[in-house]
């Protein structure tokens, strides 16, 4: 028989969590809503590549200057972008929903491919449905599993990640064509044109090749594979060992290239509390230490794809799903002082239920359509 995914009885971890740090830190609801650090940081960045861009209108874009300046330069600031448009999807730029989705489509322009609009609908279900086969389409098929379970296949899937994010999508679960998805296509196309007219190919090339590179084997890259692949192998979730086995389906990393990332290293912080800002998951870390301190951490994003290609027992298979939402787990569980069962007393008392301005704030913070 061979290998499998960790396929887990209880819900996503983050749920029961959120509601335990809630009730032990109620100041965590400061730290809830936009900053404005995000927009002019996606205009620097943008601004960065449009100036490249330009640059490198002259230059043949196989040659080592080209190539390394995409890889370096290019390759970190759209990341950057990724990264800035996964902010923006949560609406933590601009309070109005519509001004979120007006900046995302804007960050959009220098990956020259349009995907925005659609990446805020898969990823919001990320969150919703972690781990639940079928509708998350950040896991890995058992297709991918199987063909790419050896390292020639983990190094075609580390480089070309970003493929597989674009194509599964497809396979897997269609997203209804909105208003929203055509402009993205609209704007995007239309300004890739515009740059054709007037610098040429090369200058096209140039954000695409930085967009590849942004997506495959660059040390910020590895964040793709860091937040949620077990690196260790799956562990059990009997006896004492309940927070490291339930907590074990996202991992964050602490690091300085979170510098670069809008600290979307701190990824069990971001899925806890979806309504807070880059800027204000490090305060929530040390705000809620307890809880977090205990749960396992990358040190180093490329060692991850380094122990992601070269170890045998770590590959395609190494996720956690679950074939629906799964029992509730007890907030109680995350209490090191207390141990309960996790699948028991899911809702537990009045105390510990979100209000209706949490529950508002929550929903944005999953990227609500509604103003």
């Amino acid at each position: 028989m061979g290998p499998d995914f960790l396929w887990m009885t209880t819900e996503e971890p983050h749920r029961s969590r959120r509601m335990a740090i809630l009730k032990a830190h109620p100041e965590v609801r400061k730290l809830m809503g936009p900053t404005l650090y995000t927009p002019p940081l996606v205009a620097f960045v943008l601004a960065i590549q449009l100036s490249l861009a330009y640059t490198s209108r002259n230059t043949y874009p196989l040659s080592p200057l080209f190539l390394l300046a995409a890889y370096a330069i290019g390759g970190t600031c759209n990341q950057n972008i990724f990264l800035a448009i996964h902010e923006i999807t949560h609406n933590l730029a601009f309070k109005g929903i519509k001004a979120n989705k007006c900046l995302a489509i804007f960050a959009n322009l220098t990956i020259g491919v349009p995907y925005a609009m659609a990446f805020k609908g898969y990823h919001i279900e990320h969150h919703r449905f972690l781990g639940e086969d079928g509708i998350d389409t950040d896991l890995p098929t058992r297709l991918e599993a199987v063909l790419l379970n050896n390292v020639a296949g983990k190094t075609f899937f580390a480089t070309f990640q970003l493929l597989f994010y674009a194509l599964r999508p497809g396979f897997i679960r269609t997203q209804k064509f909105t208003k929203w998805h055509a402009v993205n296509l609209a704007v995007v196309l239309s300004f890739d044109t515009l740059i054709v007219k007037t610098w040429g190919w090369y200058s096209l090339f140039y954000l695409l090749i930085s967009s590849f590179f942004a997506g495959s084997l660059h040390p910020c890259a590895a964040h793709f594979i860091a937040e949620h692949y077990l690196m260790s192998g799956p562990v059990g979730i009997e006896g004492e060992d309940d927070i490291i086995g339930l907590g074990q389906e996202t991992t964050s990393y602490y690091g300085p290239l979170n510098w670069l990332c809008y600290n979307v290293g701190y990824h069990n912080e971001h899925h806890d509390f979806p309504s807070i800002p880059w800027t204000r998951l490090p305060a929530l870390r040390r705000l809620a230490k307890d809880f977090y301190e205990p749960l396992p951490c990358h040190k180093s994003w490329p060692y991850v794809t380094w122990k992601f290609i070269t170890d045998p027992s770590i590959g395609m298979w190494c996720r956690a799903k679950r074939l629906e939402s799964g029992e509730k787990i007890s907030p109680k569980t995350w209490d090191t002082s207390v141990k309960t069962d996790p699948a028991s007393d899911s809702e537990g008392s009045s105390s510990e239920e979100v209000d209706q301005e949490m529950a508002e704030a929550f929903e944005r913070g999953y990227g609500s359509d509604r103003d």
